[in-house]
């Protein structure tokens, strides 16, 4: 049995909606801090005002990177990797160019996630790699999972919330099982209850991203 304590260190506490105002950002990181789960997830413009909020306390600040279709060139998302670094950011979650997966050329997402982690490492920050798995194929996610083993950024991630499906335990279990001990694995996108994030952990997870954190935690 997970402890209430031990769950809360594991949610990445996540508010990425494109009207969210100061206001609600200070919410977030109030109940964040309230709850003491692990992190607060942003988009990377708010990463300077939640840094602020959460200024002295144990919560990470977290920017999403590329956020959400990954359709960036990799110097844009470096540039945006760096620069919410410099706003605050402890944590990276950066969308991987999903145009690149299917066209299967490794080498570029091998050169995105080897330039976006080395920054992240350097400046003592996390990288986490979304996937996207509603788009992917399984063999595509063991192709992305291998290139991760191999890179190691500090996790994986299923998805972002805003494609057309969330994190599954079947795309769970198949990222840990690619990855191993190497890499550790973040679901995300459409968990919403205390059932289903203790499955994803079950499945493997070591992060769970939601905006429902209140709600799960308060259901243990």
């Amino acid at each position: 049995m997970i402890t209430k304590e031990e769950l809360a260190r594991m949610i990445d506490h996540t508010n990425l909606h494109a009207d969210a105002a100061e206001e609600d950002i200070k919410k977030l990181c109030e109940e964040a801090v309230t709850h003491r789960f692990r992190m607060v997830a942003v988009n990377s413009c708010q990463t300077e005002r939640c840094h602020r909020f959460l200024e002295g306390t144990d919560v990470h600040t977290g920017a999403a990177v590329g956020f959400p279709l990954g359709q960036q060139t990799i110097a844009v998302k470096v540039f945006e990797t760096k620069d919410a670094i410099e706003h605050g950011a402890d944590e990276i979650d950066y969308v991987i160019n999903l145009t690149e997966v299917k066209e299967h050329n490794t080498d570029y997402i091998r050169e995105e996630m080897k330039q976006i982690t080395e920054l992240c490492h350097q400046n003592h920050v996390l990288c986490k790699a979304i996937f996207e798995t509603c788009y992917l194929s399984d063999e595509e996610i063991i192709m992305l999972g291998e290139i991760a083993r191999e890179i190691r950024p500090d996790f994986i991630k299923t998805s972002t919330g805003f494609g057309t499906a969330g994190a599954t335990v079947h795309h769970v279990r198949l990222m840990k099982q690619t990855v191993g001990d190497a890499v550790k694995v973040k679901a995300a996108g459409g968990i919403r209850d205390l059932e289903t994030a203790l499955a994803m952990i079950g499945a493997g997870a070591e992060r769970i991203g939601t905006s429902s954190g209140v709600k799960i935690i308060s259901s243990l």
